[in-house]
């Protein structure tokens, strides 16, 4: 259960779920392991059986494994399309090739784990998750989506000003009065 703790790690403020039927119930089922079989709270498509979540991370995330728990009949999500680090991704861009791509089975229960492919899911900081079709319904429900992996805390590079001499300017190396000795070789 512990390692399913990526929720903890998303940006909430800025999570968004397209064409979903009740304004910020997209954010709703990205909560722990242990409460993904609450029914109460859970996201349904609105015009169509498509849904897409754009999620933000507050770090670095490498992502080893997604869960998900749809809905009875035809509304579970059959397919799950992933996309790294494309923030604000719209329907419009679902079209280009996927990091990873899922054909999902239906799972009620909240057992079964899609392995990612942890080379091209490491250092995410934007996770897209596409859900393009269903079993058939009109729409698509959603109760739980678990994210497995690991988290580092983002390193923020700071702007640095650097100052370079193109020839040295003597008076800024003033030294202490220099006393010439000479030295003779007989």
């Amino acid at each position: 259960g512990a390692a399913w703790g990526l929720y903890l790690r998303i940006d909430r403020q800025r999570l968004q779920c397209l064409n979903e039927r009740r304004e910020g119930s997209g954010a709703l089922v990205f909560r722990s392991w242990e409460q993904r079989g609450d029914r109460a709270q859970f996201v349904e498509s609105d015009d169509d059986e498509e849904l897409l979540f754009n999620v933000p991370f507050t770090g670095n995330v490498k992502l080893k494994a997604v869960m998900v728990l749809g809905g009875e009949g035809g509304t579970h999500p059959a397919e799950l399309r992933l996309f790294k680090n494309v923030p604000h991704m719209s329907f419009d861009d679902v079209a280009r090739e996927p990091e990873q791509a899922f054909v999902l089975s239906r799972d009620l229960t909240g057992e079964l784990e899609y392995p990612t492919k942890i080379a091209r899911f490491s250092n995410v900081y934007h996770l897209s998750m596409h859900f393009p079709k269903n079993f058939g319904a009109e729409t698509t429900k959603i109760f739980y989506i678990g994210l497995k992996g690991e988290w580092t805390e983002a390193r923020r590079h700071e702007v640095t000003i650097c100052s370079y001499e193109a020839s040295a300017n003597p008076a800024d190396h003033k030294l202490e009065q220099i006393t010439p000795q000479t030295h003779f070789i007989s």
